[in-house]
């Protein structure tokens, strides 16, 4: 099976769309993949570096200005030619959309062309771009439940989870802290700010360091996203031997499943991953994102037991003292957030995810 995978710009749209080309590689035939993406988003550099190759577009995203609008048109229209010529050279069987603004053109060229077509919908609040294309594809793939209701009633949907929930599912615990060169005697927080980190995160965990209110019975893995690594540095000045500071992590992976309790965005990908295994979570929700849809994915999660929500205009060093020594206090909470994560989390949502897009393709391969 040929599929052209289009999307990204955030990390959100590019893990779960690498997640399951990872997957697809594992058939028999291994699908044939392109991924087509922009310039200016994340997938520039994190989609070669796993190994896949990538077509750009013109693409930006919507301002709904005088002076945004006349650009817009003028990429989506550009993206869109050029999306058709892709297509015309590769030949897919079928056209994969993630989402973000550089998903646009790719899926209307796919329209155009005919070919069966599928989005994703990683977020709890769906995307103005997968609101719009719902209705046009054959299928949209969601990740949380609850999102059905926000699409249009023609909108054919299916619950498949996120496939970025897959690729944690599979690491040994044991494995990832030695991997990580962690001490096994010791407790571990993770801290993680996303993708592109978050300043927000840094300002209240250099304080939180600096007061020295790290348990000595706590290790930290502590990712302040590369763009503020030498500032967190600086500030913090020397640190104990049990906090791993890192501006960047490839092995996320390992570090969820090494981690006992996690402080994070509410992105889709970390939710993914966090129930899919589990874990336990302080939730930190980003406001300055599209329809603040971070708010709505953590929220769904503090419903269900199994994260705290604590808005970014609430967090500060001491809540975050505060709320750390409650939950280190109370093991039983942590297993119980522990299990209702699980509860909602959808470990096979690789494998649901590529039987939906076989449905819609013809049929698996190998399939009679």
């Amino acid at each position: 099976m040929r599929i052209i995978i289009g999307g990204g710009g955030t990390g959100g749209h590019i893990y779960p769309a690498l997640a399951l080309a990872r997957h697809l590689q594992k058939g028999d035939p291994p699908a044939e993949l392109l991924f087509v993406g922009s310039k200016q988003g994340l997938e520039q550099k994190i989609v070669p570096a796993a190994g896949f190759t990538l077509q750009t577009i013109p693409a930006r995203g919507f301002e709904p200005t005088l002076r945004g609008v006349g650009p817009f048109g003028r990429d989506l229209w550009r993206g869109f030619l050029k999306s058709r010529r892709i297509i015309k050279s590769f030949k897919p069987d079928l056209v994969f959309g993630t989402g973000g603004y550089v998903s646009a053109p790719v899926m209307l060229a796919a329209l155009a062309a005919r070919l069966p077509t599928a989005l994703h919908e990683q977020n709890a609040l769906p995307g103005r771009v997968n609101r719009i294309l719902a209705p046009l594809v054959s299928r949209v793939c969601l990740s949380f439940e609850e999102s059905r209701d926000a699409f249009p009633h023609r909108s054919r949907t299916v619950f498949t989870g996120n496939p970025r929930a897959s690729e944690v599912v599979g690491v040994d615990r044991r494995a990832a802290r030695a991997r990580l060169n962690l001490d096994p005697s010791l407790s571990t927080l993770l801290v993680y700010g996303g993708s592109r980190g978050a300043l927000k995160i840094n300002e209240v965990m250099i304080h939180y360091l600096g007061a020295g209110w790290l348990p000595r019975a706590v290790q930290l893995l502590y990712v302040t996203g590369e763009i503020y690594y030498r500032q967190v540095k600086e500030q913090l000045g020397r640190v104990p031997q049990r906090v791993r500071l890192y501006p960047y992590l490839n092995e996320m992976p390992a570090a969820l499943a090494a981690a006992d309790l996690l402080v994070a965005r509410s992105g889709a990908t970390t939710l993914a991953e966090i129930t899919a295994l589990g874990l336990p979570a302080i939730l930190v929700p980003s406001p300055n994102v599209v329809h603040n849809h971070q708010f709505y994915n953590a929220r769904l999660l503090e419903k269900a037991g199994a994260a705290l929500l604590v808005e970014e205009k609430e967090f500060n060093h001491h809540r975050l003292r505060r709320e750390l020594n409650r939950l280190w206090a109370a093991p039983e909470l942590l297993e119980q957030m522990g299990r209702a994560g699980k509860k909602i989390g959808v470990p096979d949502a690789a494998a649901r995810l590529y039987r939906s897009l076989c449905e819609i393709a013809g049929g698996c391969p190998g399939e009679g």
